[in-house]
């Protein structure tokens, strides 16, 4: 069974489903940690609420990106992590972790990458954009995480119909519902390797 460790900034539904999908089997695998870089997120509650055991690291507290994700790998240590998934974490990941989990750490994207992502590009804004720019279709990608901001390889995406008088805000309701599909599917195929 594999260790997953879950990082959130918001809500967690994302994580919510890989959790969901590990407690109903379909995962060889168990959310054993989540990491947070904001404190008072309900991703945290979600974690409490299943026992997972959680820890918030923030830039505040460590001055920059790379001493904080020196600090996670440290605490990470204790968890023999085989996969990390990043559930609408909103923060670059630098070499402390990407050299440790190289080739382990996943992201989920609310796009379809190339198209409307890289920094800044998270949450309503992307959804905003896609409709701005009178898009056909969206949807939704996870993807291997490297130094940049959503430049790493494409594992799989889906695709949602951009319908006509959507909002920014139905949009990302029917791009989440396929995010709760795609991300569990993508950890479990992970975790059978």
């Amino acid at each position: 069974m594999k260790n997953i460790a879950v990082f959130a900034s918001g809500g967690g539904t994302d994580m919510q489903s890989v959790i969901d999908a590990c407690e109903r089997g379909e995962i060889n695998g168990k959310v054993s940690v989540v990491i947070a870089n904001k404190n008072g997120i309900y991703a945290l509650e979600r974690a409490d609420k299943h026992s997972i055991p959680y820890k918030v690291f923030t830039i505040k507290e460590y001055g920059d990106s790379e001493s904080r994700d020196k600090a996670i790998a440290q605490f990470l240590s204790a968890f023999n992590i085989d996969l990390i998934v990043l559930a609408g974490y909103l923060s670059i990941i630098t070499s402390p972790l990407l050299d440790i989990y190289e080739g382990r750490i996943i992201n989920i994207h609310p796009s379809l990458i190339p198209a409307y992502c890289g920094m800044g590009m998270y949450g309503l804004k992307v959804h905003r954009a896609v409709i701005e720019g009178g898009e056909k279709e969206s949807g939704c990608t996870v993807h291997y995480v490297d130094g940049g901001a959503d430049t790493g390889k494409i594992i799989e995406q889906v695709k949602v119909k951009v319908l006509e008088g959507d909002t920014a805000e139905s949009l990302q309701e029917r791009v989440l519902e396929q995010e709760h599909i795609l991300l569990p599917k993508v950890v479990a195929q992970l975790c059978r390797q």
